[in-house]
């Protein structure tokens, strides 16, 4: 199997009563009051640095992502982020994992066409194409898309995407939200006919029918934990039956907070308070906020009220009164010693049927030396042991190709 490590670049310094006194750590958290941009220039270069080091030790692949006006995860343009990602980890077999630039508030689409080609052609082949339709606090709210038109924008703009990649001819698009009179873009990616393409969701029945009927990868990313994931990976699973699919793990991917340390008990005394940190301040979110009314269309609002939604706001009800273990034993979190993480999060990768594992290094307020203490204890004691998962029967197709086979068949790749 394929393990990524997936960053946020949270802001890492709020102050102890944020979620007292304002409002949402998302769309209009005062920056004046709050944020530093000194430290936030301090904290892009730790994120970067954190990403190489992990791939310098081996990790399959580094992942950012986008958001907008929020202290949770600042990186409002990812593709810078992962061109300077491309270049520092030339000569690696780690994959660059854009997970990744909004469709619906890239306008026109083709720019995320040729910043991914640009990617692509940087790394020599190593882009994964994540292709979001973005939260509704980001695409409706702070950047004014009208809810009920998000879905059918990002359909046309992944439509357009992969024409714009593949198309010999210079071509002609009348959309009906983009209109582009010529469309040849330059340059166009390494990897053919496209790089393997990952949608991420959180349980969406259209999300899960679009990545299917596309032949994608689906991404659930969710931080209420892999027993609540087993829910919706369920769902997913299911719904990959139904459609005569066949139930390849490599086309679900799982994302999950990590922390090792070198014993239980130290584990608990170095992370937990960075994981109150995460789930107090990074996931102080107004409810109005998430989602917007009309931001889901009706068969998925219907499976969310019934179905995710009572087992999601329960969960979100209880952690306030958790401690420690309560995270753990819900699996929000996977944390302790190696031996501890390694058996944890084997069981989560079985009972989910994961092929693609994107893990959390970097938690909330967590410093600089602790993450790389994480990375580096994670990446020896934990990653080996997962290597053959899944791939004694099935193929990874949703994984750049140059970086599939292995010199020896099975083993670590020669970098690591």
């Amino acid at each position: 199997m394929k393990i990524s490590m997936f960053h946020l670049m949270p802001y890492r310094d709020l102050p102890a009563d944020f979620e007292t006194r304002y409002n949402s750590v998302w769309v209009d958290p005062p920056y004046w009051e709050l944020a530093d941009s000194t430290r936030i220039g301090q904290y892009y270069n730790w994120t970067l640095d954190e990403l190489i080091h992990a791939a310098n030790r081996g990790i399959d692949g580094i992942c950012v992502n986008e958001h907008h006006q929020n202290a949770y995860g600042f990186m409002p343009n990812p593709d810078l982020m992962g061109s300077v990602l491309a270049r520092a980890t030339n000569g690696t077999d780690v994959a660059v994992v854009q997970m990744g630039s909004t469709l619906p508030t890239s306008n026109p689409p083709i720019r995320v066409a040729e910043e991914y080609s640009m990617i692509d052609c940087i790394s020599g082949g190593r882009l994964v194409a994540g292709m979001p339709l973005g939260t509704s606090q980001d695409v409706n709210l702070c950047y004014g898309i009208s809810p009920i038109e998000q879905r059918e924008r990002y359909y046309e703009a992944h439509d357009l995407i992969l024409k714009a990649w593949t198309a010999r001819e210079i071509f002609a698009w009348n959309g009906k939200y983009f209109k582009l009179p010529m469309v040849n873009i330059w340059p166009r990616p390494i990897q053919k006919p496209f790089p393997p393409v990952w949608i991420p969701g959180s349980g969406s029945l259209s999300t899960w029918d679009f990545s299917a009927r596309n032949d994608h990868c689906y991404c659930f990313l969710s931080y209420w934990g892999n027993n609540f994931g087993k829910r919706v990976m369920d769902g997913w699973w299911d719904f990959v039956a139904k459609g005569n699919h066949d139930p390849n793990p490599f086309r679900a991917g799982f994302l999950q907070l990590v922390a090792v340390s070198e014993t239980d008990a130290s584990a608990e005394k170095e992370y937990y308070p960075h994981i109150r940190y995460f789930y107090d301040k990074c996931l102080h979110i107004q409810p109005e906020y998430f989602p917007v009314a009309g931001n889901q269309d009706y068969k998925s609002l219907v499976n969310s009220v019934t179905k995710l939604n009572p087992q999601m706001f329960d969960l979100m009800n209880k952690i306030p009164t958790w401690g420690y273990k309560d995270f753990v034993e819900n699996q929000f979190v996977i944390a302790g010693s190696p031996a501890t993480v390694r058996q944890q999060l084997m069981e989560a990768v079985k009972k989910l049927r994961v092929g693609n594992l994107m893990v959390l290094l970097h938690i909330g307020s967590m410093p600089h030396d602790l993450t790389i203490k994480n990375i580096d204890l994670f990446c020896r004691e934990v990653m080996p042991h997962f290597r053959d998962v899944w791939e004694d029967q099935w193929e990874n197709k949703w994984w750049p190709e140059k970086l599939r086979a292995r010199p020896n068949g099975k083993g670590v790749s020669a970098h690591a």
